[in-house]
Parts: structure tokens; C-alpha cells; sequence
């Protein structure tokens, strides 16, 4: 199931939505581990191929030489000791064949798959009866097609052939507003409570800019509760380069003895570099004025944090007395 209630998802279900419903070969592209292939068993669930299979293929695993042999099956006796056995496409017969990572197809694997592709007709390995398949073919890859092909390096005649409609999932970074619901999801999942995980722990995840996305959040959850100390886990649990970005901001600040003043500009400092310099980006980021950005970049926390330091106050003398009257001065031994 797709988690998320950022805006980016919602979009993304509502786009599947109105896909699944079509037969039109649809090409998934995203980072690794940003969750193509749960969007590809959504495209199947929620269409009329409901019923049918759903088989996934990792391109990027097949053996060349047994490419035809995946794909489109082999016969009996064809060799010595080989029993005959289907192929993905007739193992998806009016289902859906998922092909991950297609990018990784051989040239000469292209070639195959964009002969089926035209007419949906197969011939087992040692065969010479074609076998007519009803296949929605859903493809999934981590690389740009579209810049492959100009390299030359997959095939164009292929690529028009599998993007017919494209479905783009965002990598988890570009949705941080859904990683609580992720953590609070797999937490389920590991059978632990929702609140095995400490809010500054969830909020050291949220800064992380989690280049293996879902699948790497995943992994360092089941790290965290496997080395934990205690029942809850804290940012001490977590693995020092997830927790990097929030120890540097926020974490420590006690121990610097950091104002509000001086933390909120070092945040803003933070955004305007992830935004690569772009001002009018991070105000929008930030939702402040470019004024108040340019104040928080001008303050120098580290100046006015000295001048605390080194100021020396004096304070008044000790005054006995009563109102109206000159006090004594104060005696000691």
C-alpha cells in the first residue's frame, strides 16, 4: 500500500487511479527504493486485471542467456535433463508483468521484448507454436529512458513502446511531512507501539535526506530496534550519519548554550544551501519575507554568544538602611 498524505502522493494515487482503469502500458520512473513497484501492484489492484496474476521480474537479474528462457518459456526436452516450464508472460496471462529495472535489459534482450511488445504473441525456447498472451506490461526504472536513448545506449523504438503513460515516484526527501506515518507504519508492522520511537528521534529522521528512501528508512528502523538500550528509541539509537544533520542543528544546542536567535539562523543558513543559494526558494520553504531572511543571515550567533561570555557586570553594592536614609557601607571580619 502507497503511504503518504503529502501533496505529492495524493497526486500520485489520484493519477493510478485514473491509469488502472486503461490497459495502456505504463512506465514507472523513480529512485531506488522510493516504492515502484508498490505503485505497480496499486496499477494491478485497483483494475479490471484485479483477478489475474501479478508477476514481477527484475531485469536487472536475468542471466543473458536464459533471457528468453524468463521471458517466454521453454519446451519439454528441448535439452537433455531441461523440463519445459512458462514464462513471465504466460505465468501473467490477463494479469499484469511487472519488469523492473528495464533499464538493465541487454540490447539484445531489447530486441525480444520489443518483438512480443508489437503483437503479444510468444514462442517458447525450442518451440515453434506461437502462444497469443493478454499481458499489461507495467515497467520500472531508476534511470531516465529518455536520456539513454539519446545516448544510445536502450533502444527508441522500445521506449515509445513502454511510455505510453508515465507515472514518476517522489524520493523520499522531496516528502518529509510522510516519514512519521511511514516510521509509525513499519513500528505496526515490527510489532512495536506507536510510541517505541521518541519525538526528537522522529524528528532527527526528517532531516535526513534518505538517498535509499522508504527501503532505507525501513532498514534503519529494524537497526534502531534491534541495538536500542531501552523500550524507546532515541536519537542515541540511531545511526550517527542519519542523525548528522540534526545533531548539527538542533540537538547539541544546550550544549552551545545557542539563543533562539542563534538557532533559527543557522536553520534558515541550512535551507537556503539545500535550496542551492536560491533566495526566493527558501523564503518559500521557510514562508518568511526576503527581509527577515536576509536578518536571520546577517546574525552572527557566534559574536553576540562571545559577548555574553566575556561582558563583566557589576553588580550594585549591598544596601542596609532605612528608606530615605544613607545606607552604611557594608563590613566584613
Amino acid at each position: 500500500m502507497l503511504m503518504g498524505q503529502s501533496e505529492l502522493m495524493t497526486e500520485l494515487r489520484a493519477r493510478i487511479a485514473r491509469i488502472a482503469a486503461t490497459s495502456f502500458t505504463v512506465l514507472v520512473e523513480g529512485e531506488s527504493g522510493a516504492g515502484k513497484e508498490l505503485v505497480a501492484r496499486e496499477l494491478h489492484a485497483r483494475s479490471p486485471r484485479h483477478r489475474g496474476p501479478f508477476v514481477a521480474l527484475n531485469c536487472a537479474a536475468i542471466v543473458e542467456t536464459l533471457v528468453e528462457t524468463e521471458l517466454f518459456g521453454i519446451e519439454e526436452r528441448t535439452a537433455t535433463g531441461v523440463r519445459g516450464r512458462r514464462g513471465k508472460f504466460e505465468l501473467a496471462d490477463e494479469g499484469t508483468l511487472f519488469l523492473d529495472e528495464v533499464a538493465d535489459l541487454s540490447p539484445t534482450a531489447q530486441a525480444k521484448l520489443l518483438r512480443v511488445l508489437q503483437d503479444m504473441s510468444i514462442e517458447r525456447v525450442g518451440g515453434q507454436t506461437p502462444r497469443r498472451v493478454d499481458v499489461r506490461i507495467v515497467a520500472a526504472t531508476n534511470r531516465s529512458l529518455k536520456a539513454l536513448v539519446q545516448a544510445n545506449l536502450f533502444r527508441a523504438d522500445l521506449f515509445y513502446r513502454l511510455a505510453g503513460v508515465e507515472l514518476y515516484v517522489p524520493p523520499l526527501r522531496a516528502r518529509r511531512e510522510d516519514i512519521p506515518l511511514l516510521v509509525t507504519h513499519f513500528l505496526r508492522a515490527y510489532g512495536r507501539a506507536e510510541d517505541a520511537l521518541s519525538a526528537s528521534a522522529t524528528e532527527a529522521l526528517m532531516t535526513h535526506d534518505w538517498p535509499g528512501n522508504v527501503r532505507q528508512l525501513a532498514r534503519v528502523l529494524e537497526r534502531a530496534l534491534a541495538l536500542a538500550t531501552g523500550p524507546v528509541i532515541t536519537v542515541a539509537d540511531l545511526p550517527s550519519e542519519i542523525t548528522r544533520d540534526y545533531r548539527d542543528l538542533l540537538y547539541d544546542m544546550p550544549e552551545r548554550d545557542d539563543s533562539l536567535r542563534a538557532w533559527s539562523s543557522r536553520y534558515v543558513r541550512l535551507v537556503l544551501e539545500r535550496a542551492h543559494g536560491n533566495k526566493r526558494r527558501a523564503c518559500d520553504v521557510l514562508g518568511i519575507s526576503y527581509h527577515t531572511l536576509q536578518s536571520h543571515l546577517d546574525y552572527d550567533g557566534r559574536t553576540r554568544r562571545l559577548h555574553r561570555q566575556t561582558a563583566v557586570s557589576f553588580p550594585r553594592p549591598a544596601v542596609i538602611g532605612r528608606p530615605g536614609q544613607s545606607p552604611d557601607p557594608v563590613r566584613f571580619g
